[in-house]
């Protein structure tokens, strides 16, 4: 397994802190911060269509 690069904890106001990373593998992975050690994995482009539907408004309903 490759190591993961994760991107500074993105944090919501009195939130969790999310945080984002990726492997040379082409891998994505997100985890709660602090608790990297549980994340969930999937592909690159499977974490662009996450964050492309999420800017389009397709998880408006769950805020």
């Amino acid at each position: 397994m490759s190591d993961i690069t994760w991107e500074a904890p993105f944090c919501g106001e009195g939130s969790s802190c999310f945080r984002i990373g990726t492997d040379a593998d082409g891998n994505a992975y997100i985890a709660v911060n602090g608790h990297e050690e549980h994340h969930l994995t999937d592909s690159r482009e499977a974490l662009r269509t996450l964050i492309t539907d999420i800017k389009a408004g397709k998880a408006d309903h769950l805020l």
